[in-house]
Formats: structure tokens, sequence, C-alpha cells
């Protein structure tokens, strides 16, 4: 049997690593030529420059964004007792972060339009226990700081920002990552700032909550064997951060090529929104950072998410959905109470979502191929049922 040619790849990494190998080679060898390889120099190199280019004034790597969120919450003195507001569309990393937190989980519906957290919803969700909000900056874009910052002083909330697909996010004049009490960020391989390997960091404005989490990381020390509160061991390893440090200064640029990239979609595709292929809808203009291009395969379409998914498969176009499951509907967290029909639109989107090629040096012929692809597997449906694919436009072949 054959191997299936990748014509477009969902993410690729080494066209983006390829001009500047030999930097990333030359800043492994100085770690191996130091030999600092856990909390060395390169380290707090990257957590301070991050920290700046982030509008923050702390930054504490760890091994995950999961541990950034777990122990960031332990940090920032949220825990047993505690409720927090997340959204139901979301990685379960935001989910498992609060629960290894102590605290408990109040999910949350989503808004259709860009499937962030509706703030609405998260109002009728408020209890005397409540504590904090996480905000969940998805796919790249942030959640309105000014309504964050209406909704916590109004209810007395904590923010604490889940920032581990918005590096360098902006909307309404602020950083992902300057406007909680902390924000937890992900350097996954595929982030739009990505390690060699897993990794992840906290920001925050809080001088004591940096302190308590660099003790949190290391084993609750404060100094070497010498252990003020229960910590655990989640260092981000020197050789990672010497990566990533590398990397940061093509991260603006590699930003700005995401949105190009994204900007081309929405042109491509707009002859296809009568035939319910709808884009997520951009609600941050230049800022939102597209570590992920999302569109709708919404009920007027002709051929359903998993279909269109399988032709695209087809001919050699990745995709992913981000997420297929709903974190109430995922068997590990039943004992939270949550059943189907909680959070319809969260629900709905997990059937209709899909994510299309993108990263940094996806060509201009590469986003024409995808969506004629789309076009051609909509109008194939159409033709299929007897009906008219008028209005597809010129995109279909």
């Amino acid at each position: 049997m054959n191997k299936m040619t990748i014509r477009v790849p969902f993410v690729d990494l080494k066209l983006q690593h390829e001009p500047i190998k030999m930097q990333l080679e030359d800043a492994i060898q100085s770690v191996l030529e130091r030999g600092d390889f856990i909390l060395g120099q390169a380290l707090s190199d990257f957590e301070a420059a991050f920290a700046a280019v982030s509008g923050a004034e702390y930054g504490v790597g760890v091994a995950s964004g999961t541990d950034a969120i777990a122990l960031g919450l332990q940090a920032s003195n949220i825990g047993a007792g505690d409720e927090v507001i997340l959204p139901a569309n979301t990685f379960v990393a935001t989910l498992i972060g609060v629960l290894r937190a102590g605290a408990k989980p109040i999910l949350v519906d989503c808004v259709s339009q860009t499937a962030l957290i509706d703030l609405k919803k998260a109002a009728k969700a408020i209890t005397p226990h409540t504590k904090a909000i996480i905000p969940v900056h998805l796919y790249g874009q942030m959640v309105s700081p000014t309504e964050l910052f209406n909704f916590a002083d109004t209810y007395k909330l904590l923010i604490f920002e889940d920032a581990a697909q918005a590096h360098l996010a902006e909307r309404d004049g602020y950083h992902a990552g300057s406007v909680g009490i902390a924000a937890a960020f992900s350097f996954y391989p595929s982030k739009n700032l990505g390690g060699f390997g897993d990794g992840g960091m906290l920001l925050t404005q809080d001088s004591d909550i940096a302190q308590k989490m660099r003790r949190l990381r290391n084993y609750g020390a404060s100094q070497k064997y010498f252990h003020t509160e229960s910590g655990t061991n989640s260092r981000l390893d020197t050789l990672q951060a010497a990566i990533l440090h590398q990397k940061l200064p093509y991260l603006p640029q590699w930003n700005r090529d995401r949105l190009t990239i994204a900007q081309e979609y929405d042109k491509e595709l707009a002859p296809l929104a009568t035939a319910g292929i709808i884009p997520m809808e951009n609600q941050s203009g230049t800022g939102h950072v597209y570590h992920l291009y999302v569109i709708k395969v919404d009920e007027s379409c002709p051929i359903e998410r998993q279909q269109l998914e399988e032709k695209l498969t087809a001919v050699g176009i990745q995709t992913g959905i981000h997420y297929p499951i709903p974190c109430h509907l995922q068997p590990a967290f039943t004992n939270l109470g949550y059943q189907l029909g909680d959070f319809p639109q969260a629900e709905k989107l997990s059937k209709q979502i899909l994510s299309l090629p993108m990263y940094p040096g996806l060509s201009s012929s590469q986003i024409k191929e995808v969506v004629a692809a789309i076009a051609h597997a909509v109008s194939t449906s159409y033709k299929a049922d007897n009906l008219s694919p008028a209005d597809l436009g010129s995109v279909v072949a």
C-alpha cells in the first residue's frame, strides 16, 4: 500500500527552522560547553526576555504549559475551596491545571463566532466561592481585556490567563500575558514560539507570585535542601530555553506571516460563505496571531465536517480539529457532573470546526490549493444532492 503523499502539511517546522539552523546549533553548543543544564543562565535570560516582550515583569520557566497553569494557580493562592470559571471549549490542560491546583472547575459555554469564553454565561455561573476566571486566548486571539477587566471588577475575581496559543497576541492595547494576575504559556513545538520538546512559562507582574512559582517548580525549595512548601520538579530545561531565546526575535515576523496567511485564506474562502464555510471571526485585527486558522462547516453546508476532512486528507491536505470533544464530555471528567446539552455552543462547534494548514512559509499557491479542494468537495456534494452550486464563485474549478 502506497503512503499518502502530503501536498500541504498542517505544520512544517523544518521549513521554519532551516534558515536559523546554525543559530540554533550554536545556542545548543553554548549550553553544552557551560554544562548548566538545570536552571542555567540561558533560562534566566529567556525568562527575562519573554516577560519583557509580553509586557510582564517576571517570567518563570516550567516543564509544560499544563504545569504553568497548575503551579501558577497555586502560586496565586488559588486552591481548595475555590471555584475557577473556565470555558468548556478548551484543551483539557486548562481543566487539569485547575484540578491539580486543588480548586473546583466551573465550566461555561463559548461564543459561536469566535469560540472564546462567553462572559455573559460566566456571570451566571458565579457563586460566593468563585475566586478566579481563566480566559483562554484561543487560536491566537485574546479574550477582550477591556471586557475582562470590567467582569473581574464587577464580580471581584482574579484573572488568570491561559495564553498557551497566544504568544505576543494583542487586543485593546494589551499583550497576552499582561492582563491577569498571572498567565500561562506553552512552548510545545507547534506553538507560535515552540521548543524542541515540552516547555512552559508563567508570566506575572507580582514579585511574590514569581518567587513562590520558582519555589514550587523546584521541590518547594527557597534554597537548596530547604523546602518551605510542597512543590514538584517542573523546570524548563536550559537547552530548551536557549533554543527558545534564539527563536524569540523572529516571533513578531512569524506572527505577521500568520496574519497575512489568514487574510489570504479569508479572501479566498469568502465565496464559500453562502455554502456554509465560515472562518472564525477575528475581533482583534492585527493583534490576532493565528496559532490556528479555523473554519466552521455549518448547517447550510451540503457536506459535513467529517466528510470534508476525509476529502482533504485524500488529496494530501492535512487538517486538525481543535477540539473534537468538549471538556465536559470527556470520560475522565464525568465526576464533575456535567452532561450532554449543558454547553450547546461548545458541543455544536466540536462537530463543525476544522483547522486548516497554518504556519510561517505557507505559500499562496498552497492556500489556493487548500481552498480549491474545499470548494471542489462542496461542489461535488451539491451535485450529488442535485442542488445548484450557485454563488460558489470562481474558486470552483
